[in-house]
């Protein structure tokens, strides 16, 4: 068995934070130690890691955009390899597919698309799809972009829209975004991101503003999507405001988790082997305040838990036969996190 390994933390840098930080999940210690700062850059507040490359939300001033660095798979090393910067806000999504790198601009409510060369650095922009509408929520007076990845069969590209509460559905034709479908979601409901089941054409879509998990149907043929069942991710009587944030499944496809700042939990379901539906489990404490993201671990026995205001990562541990969590008293500092990332 593999004795540790090495992940990342994007952060905001409004504070305290310097970047992006590395830590190690020791597995024999069930404990999170060794955090450092990789990378001194601008508010890389989501990253992600294709092979042997990092990509990561970058910001400069009054610019913002996505920088590519190449990664020591033994140490956890960066190397800058360079970055690709625009006026205005940073995005807050990056994801890397094929020759390409896509960026969600929530301020913007835009979809970038960049090309990278063989050596994974970022080429020029080459297709930006603006979105337009709005909502009734008092955030949703705009587009506002919060995901942008493809579908795991490589044919898509989706957009999740919490300002115009839309999933939408691109094609990228020569070096173009162009959209194909969009799934109109309930009003004020405020789609943030989604992941699909590792071996269905099924996905499960968090609503930010409602705090829901929808469970859909995807259809390959034309990239659509159909609503087969809503489940919410906080209880019923809790009646503060709540901000749903990650949702992550486990690698057998037999459980899901969503991330709720505000209740400050992970809500555990279950997931139904031949419908794909849910069924609630438990919500279990992130020991912080405002759980912006986590990460199952390679190996699925843990969870990671960056919370964003009380500046700290927790690990708590998977029971892998029923998906329930339990802590393990393992917290570290590390200011200002928002995205946790493993090897793949």
């Amino acid at each position: 068995m593999v004795k540790e390994n090495i992940g990342f933390v994007g952060t905001y840098t409004r504070e305290t934070s310097e970047g992006i930080y590395r830590f190690t999940l020791d597995y024999e210690e069930e404990v999170l130690k060794n955090v450092q700062v990789a990378e001194k850059i601008g508010s890389p507040t989501y990253l992600a890691i294709d092979d042997n490359r990092l990509y990561a939300v970058a910001q400069n001033g009054e610019q913002g955009g996505v920088a590519a660095y190449e990664l020591d798979r033994d140490r956890g090393n960066l190397r800058y390899l360079n970055r690709k910067l625009l006026d205005g806000a940073p995005p807050c999504h990056v994801s890397s597919h094929q020759d390409y790198i896509l960026a969600a601009n929530y301020h913007k409510g835009t979809v970038n698309l960049y090309k990278k060369t063989d050596s994974g650095s970022i080429q020029k922009e080459v297709s930006v799809a603006q979105h337009e509408g709005d909502g009734p929520h008092e955030r949703q007076e705009k587009p506002h972009v919060h995901y942008a990845d493809a579908t795991p069969d490589g044919q898509y590209i989706l957009a999740a829209d919490l300002g115009t509460d839309e999933l939408v559905s691109y094609r990228i034709e020569n070096d173009h975004l162009e959209r194909v479908h969009s799934l109109k979601l309930d009003p004020g409901s405020g789609p943030r991101h989604i992941v699909f089941h590792p071996k269905g054409k099924f996905a499960y879509l968090l609503t930010e503003l409602s705090s829901e998990v929808l469970v859909l149907d995807y259809d390959e043929a034309d990239g659509s999507f159909t609503e087969k069942q809503r489940i919410k991710a906080i209880p019923d009587d809790f009646a503060d405001v709540n901000d749903a944030s990650a949702i992550h499944i486990s690698a057998d496809g037999r459980f899901l988790y969503t991330g709720n700042r505000g209740h400050n939990s992970i809500a555990v379901f279950q997931i139904d082997e031949e419908s794909k539906e849910l069924t609630f489990l438990e919500h279990v404490s992130t020991e912080g305040e405002w759980p912006r993201d986590f990460s199952l671990d390679p190996t699925g026995k843990f969870i990671v838990v960056a919370n964003q205001h009380s500046g700290n990562l927790v690990l708590l541990k998977r029971d892998e036969e029923t998906g329930r969590l339990s802590s393990t008293g393992s917290s570290v500092t590390v200011p200002e996190g928002v995205c946790v990332k493993f090897y793949s």
